[in-house]
């Protein structure tokens, strides 16, 4: 099947006596040609002329081969078991094995391709939302090329350690350690260097002796990374700072209220075991929500490369998931969305959660509430997040009461005000 979007590079065949002659409509090729322009309007003056480009030579003709440079690509592969054989006998699957790492490396070389065009766009003072399709288009296809990598895996697979051995010990002491362009993608994510397991005990800086190398690699460390910038984006998220809205302050309320209804559920248990499990269940989900509400033990964590955006970044994050429906947080949300697809993939292509970059947002599906506890949005916040209505009046100013009989229904009690945190200061957990 002809590539769709190389077709312009083929060349028309010479016309057939079948195809001589175009005719629409009964008329000849040139009367149907006049027929076109005159319906367009083209060519009644000069000016409606655009400039053509000057078309190459025989010589500089584009072909599919001199485009791609397949003669340097597909003459790339020298199988080190054919050198190293005096009878120049390669291992069969040596080339199978070159292929599939060459094809990594290319495709490497487009995701930091891709990563790059995101931090400029995430690097910018104000991010025009207009930049919104063109960053998910973008980290969309990042995740496809990773499902492609993963994929790739199998194809190795077809090959069995023993005919791995056969040519191994012509590779030795290489390895995919010295990958430089995944290193470059892990730091040009914002992969912390505390997360790195070192390789025979020493850095991976090590494995990379050339200066060139090394210079990409400092370059790669000292640039803001996606996380830091992606980070910065959350902090400046529309309503955070919104003071008819004060979703922070709204969000612990209702936090309170979720814990004090599951509180009471649980005291209701009849069975005296069952009772106890339930309440413990309950501390854990208070403690939970706790380490996110407390600014100081999110510090903590932090410190404890437990966390790595700032708390304010979180609040955006957690805020965009939970009214992620708006207009205004639709865009957003896929970006979250997929930032935490390609972590999850480059995860399974090599099989090690430390290695995760947004591991805090994956973490903030253990601080979302049902939806009858969400603070609900004033009339004025949702009329800034949605993009085609700027008319107050079409919305209603839902009341907080509509979330307290929601919970006297289910609970069956009335009203209860107690929050599960406690007055005093909170102190948080030491390593």
């Amino acid at each position: 099947m002809t590539c769709p979007y190389a077709r312009f590079l083929e060349r028309d065949e010479e016309p057939t006596a079948a195809t001589a002659k175009l005719t629409i409509n009964g008329s000849s090729d040139n009367d149907a040609l006049a027929e076109i322009l005159s319906l367009t309007g083209y060519g009644a003056s000069s000016s409606a002329k655009p400039e053509l480009k000057r078309l190459p030579s025989s010589d500089e003709l584009v072909t599919y081969g001199n485009y791609l440079k397949l003669d340097r690509l597909l003459n790339s592969q020298v199988l080190l078991s054919a050198q190293n054989d005096q009878n120049k006998n390669p291992v069969h699957d040596e080339h199978l094995f070159m292929i599939i790492h060459q094809t990594f490396e290319l495709w490497f070389k487009q995701i930091l391709w891709e990563i790059d065009s995101l931090r400029d766009i995430f690097g910018s003072k104000s991010i025009d939302e207009s930049h919104m399709f063109v960053s998910i288009n973008r980290l969309q296809r990042c995740v496809q090329i990773w499902r492609l990598l993963c994929d790739q895996i199998i194809i190795l697979e077809t090959m069995t350690p023993l005919d791995f051995m056969e040519f191994r010990s012509y590779l030795s002491p290489a390895s995919g350690f010295q990958s430089l362009q995944f290193r470059l993608i892990e730091n040009r994510l914002g992969l912390p260097e505390k997360s790195r397991v070192l390789y025979n005990q020493i850095s991976y800086k090590n494995a990379f002796p050339s200066s060139n190398e090394q210079t990409d690699l400092t370059n790669s460390l000292e640039e803001p990374t996606l996380l830091v910038l992606i980070e910065r984006w959350l902090e400046q998220t529309p309503g955070l700072e919104d003071s008819t809205l004060n979703f922070w302050e709204r969000y612990k309320r209702a936090v309170a209220q979720y814990i004090d209804f599951l509180q009471s559920n649980a005291q209701d248990e009849p069975n005296p075991t069952a009772r106890e499990a339930a309440l413990e269940d309950v501390k854990k989900t208070a403690d939970t929500f706790r380490s996110f509400i407390d600014e100081k033990f999110h510090q903590q964590l932090i410190a404890r490369s437990e966390r790595r955006m700032s708390h304010k970044a979180l609040q955006g994050a957690l805020m965009i998931m939970l009214y992620r429906e708006q207009p205004r947080f639709q865009g957003p949300y896929q970006v979250l969305s997929l930032l935490m697809d390609i972590d999850a993939l480059i995860t399974k292509w090599r099989c090690n959660d430390r290695y995760k970059v947004f591991i805090d947002l994956f973490n903030l599906a253990s601080f979302l509430i049902p939806r009858e506890f969400l603070p609900k949005l004033t009339a004025e916040m949702k009329m800034r997040l949605a993009f085609a209505n700027n008319d107050p009046s079409k919305f209603d100013d839902a009341d907080d009461q509509d979330l307290h009989r929601s919970i006297s229904k289910r609970n069956g009690k009335g009203n209860n005000e107690h929050c599960f945190m406690p007055d005093h200061e909170f102190h948080p957990v030491t390593d």
